[in-house]
C-alpha cells in the first residue's frame, strides 16, 4: 500500500489484512505510517517511510517490502496531491510537483513491481482514481487523475496478457463518514477488483 494515510489507504489495508494477507505500508510521514500499522495490530505488517516523488527512496522502500513479504499479490497506489487550483494559479514547477505525486509515483511503483508480478503470472495493480470529469477548480488534480486513467490502460496493455490486472477505483467526491463515500465501502471495491478472474476484469470502477 503506497499512500496509507487515514481514509481510503487505511481502510483498504484493513480490508486486505482481514483476508489474511500481509501488508507493506508506505507513507511520507513516519507518524502516519506508524499510526496505520498500529491500527493493524496482530497482522503481518511492515511500515516504511518514503516520499513517492523520490524515485530512489521509493524503490528502496518497495525492495524492503518485497524482501520481507515477497513479490506482492496486490499493489495499491493511493498517494495524491489534492489541492484547489485553476489554470494560471500554479507555476510550471508546481504542476510538475503535483504530477510527480499523482502519476509519477504510480509509474515508479509499477515499473518496479509489475515486471516481477508478470513473471509470476498473477497480481493486481490498483490505483485510486478520481475526477471522472475535469473540474476547473481542480486543474492539477484533474490532469493527474486523467493521467492515472491512462496509466491503468497502458499497464493493462503491457502486462495484462501476463496475468497482471491493472485497474482504478475512481472516487467521485469527498471521502468521509456520511458523505456517500465511506472509506470501508470504498475498500470493498478494491477487494472486488482483486478477486476478479481474467475473463471478468474491468479497468475502472466509478463510485
Amino acid at each position: 500500500m503506497v499512500g496509507v494515510g487515514p481514509g481510503i489507504g487505511l481502510a483498504v489495508a484493513k480490508r486486505f489484512v482481514r483476508e489474511g494477507m500481509s501488508a507493506g505500508l508506505i507513507a511520507r510521514s513516519e507518524a502516519t505510517v506508524k499510526a496505520a500499522a498500529e491500527e493493524l495490530v496482530g497482522a503481518d505488517v511492515l511500515p516504511v517511510t518514503a516520499d513517492v516523488t523520490d524515485e530512489v527512496g521509493l524503490r528502496s522502500a518497495l525492495d524492503r517490502i518485497v524482501g520481507a513479504h515477497g513479490v506482492p499479490e496486490v499493489v495499491v497506489y493511493n498517494a495524491a496531491l489534492i489541492q484547489s487550483d485553476r489554470i494560471g494559479d500554479l507555476t510550471a514547477q508546481q504542476h510538475r510537483d503535483a504530477w510527480a505525486v499523482n502519476v509519477g509515483g504510480a509509474m515508479t511503483t509499477a515499473a518496479h513491481l509489475a515486471p516481477a508480478m508478470a513473471e509470476r503470472g498473477s497480481g493486481s495493480f490498483l490505483i485510486t482514481g478520481g475526477m471522472p470529469q475535469p473540474k476547473p477548480d481542480y486543474a492539477s488534480l484533474s490532469l493527474g487523475k486523467a493521467g492515472v486513467r491512462t496509466l491503468v490502460t497502458l499497464l493493462h496493455q503491457q502486462y495484462g496478457a501476463d496475468g497482471v490486472h491493472a485497474a482504478s477505483v475512481t472516487v467521485s467526491g469527498g471521502v468521509g463518514a456520511g458523505t456517500g463515500w465511506e472509506p470501508d465501502e470504498i475498500a470493498n471495491h478494491y477487494w472486488r477488483l482483486h478477486q476478479q478472474v481474467p475473463a471478468d476484469w474491468i479497468q475502472e470502477i466509478v463510485i
